[in-house]
Formats: structure tokens, C-alpha cells, sequence
């Protein structure tokens, strides 16, 4: 059985975990696997073991033993939900997943800055996920300065299988038809 790895890509408040969850639902055999969840683990119980600087490779460590244990242990398309801003990384990722015969699906939310500007303000999403911000806002203006993040870049078709632009929520039910579609025809 062939099986699906799908990718969101977005800054914070794109709609990145929304959509995962929600494709969750509708796709059977499926399972998301949360960056943001695994963070706001370690940083409540494993604060003391954070890097101080640099990437947060615990996260990493993490998420990635979560993701071998899903490829390799279950049936379950896979919804990786993280913002994958970097190419590099997000190629190397995708490369890794169609080596393991994985259709690959791309998911860009791009979502105009004014929207997430407003979205972060009024946001209720727990800060318990930073180990180098205090709030979404700080997170926000980070990712619109192009000087903070190298090798950031959207995605481009032929990056994977599938890429599907959501720029408005009007369009993500669509969307998930169309990953519905992908997973019936494979």
C-alpha cells in the first residue's frame, strides 16, 4: 500500500495545525504529527535539557523518533505540522520520505501578512511551545524579516508530488478533497 506524507507549510497562524486536524478527520488512516506539541511537552517536563542556543535539537530528536516510529511501525498517512519555512530542509525531508516509496503532498498556507498580523493579536494559543520568543507576535515579525530564517523560501511545484496554495480558509476544504482523491488513486 502506497502511502501519503502530507506537509504544511505557513508562518505562525496560517492555519498550519487547523488544516492538519482537519484533514485528520476526513482522511482515513491518517495521523498528525505536531512540532508545536512536542515543544510544549518539552518545554513544560524538559525545560532543564533545552539547547541554549542554536536549534532546538531535543525538538528535533523528538520528532523525528515520532515519524520513524509512524513510517515504520504503523499503516497511517502521515500529516507532518510544522511551519517547513527552509527548502533545504524541507527537500531533504521529502527525499527521505519518497526513498521510503511515500507519495508526497505539499500544503502551502499562504496567508497575507495582514491576516496572521491580526490572528496573532487576538490569538489564545498557548506560549507554552517558545524557547527563544514570548509571544506570537515576536514570532510573526521574525518570519517576515527575510535576514532571520536562511533558505527560506515557499514552495515550488516538483518539490513534491503535490503541491497545493491555500491563500484563503474558503479554500481548504477543497483541498482536502483533493488529498482525498490523491489517497484514492494510490
Amino acid at each position: 500500500m502506497t502511502r501519503l506524507v502530507i506537509m504544511t507549510v505557513g508562518k505562525t497562524h496560517s492555519g498550519k495545525s487547523t488544516f492538519a486536524r482537519s484533514l485528520e478527520e476526513q482522511l482515513l488512516n491518517s495521523i498528525v504529527i505536531d512540532q508545536d506539541a512536542h515543544a510544549e511537552f518539552i518545554n513544560t517536563f524538559y525545560r532543564s535539557l533545552l539547547p541554549m542556543e542554536g536549534p532546538n535539537t531535543l525538538k528535533y530528536a523528538v520528532s523525528q523518533t515520532i515519524v520513524d516510529y509512524a513510517m515504520n511501525e504503523t499503516s497511517f498517512h502521515l500529516i507532518l505540522c510544522n511551519s517547513n519555512l527552509s527548502r533545504s530542509g524541507r527537500l531533504k525531508l521529502l527525499e527521505h520520505f519518497k526513498g521510503k516509496g511515500f507519495t508526497t503532498i505539499l500544503i502551502h498556507l499562504d496567508i497575507p501578512d495582514r491576516i496572521l498580523q491580526a490572528r496573532v493579536v487576538n490569538s489564545e494559543r498557548s506560549t507554552a511551545i517558545f524557547r527563544n520568543a514570548t509571544t506570537f507576535e515576536e514570532v510573526l515579525s521574525r518570519q517576515q524579516t527575510d535576514a532571520y530564517f536562511k533558505d527560506v523560501a515557499a514552495p515550488v511545484k516538483g518539490e513534491a508530488d503535490h503541491l497545493y496554495i491555500i491563500r484563503h480558509s474558503d479554500e481548504v476544504q477543497n483541498v482536502i478533497g483533493k488529498i482525498i482523491d490523491v489517497a484514492h488513486r494510490i
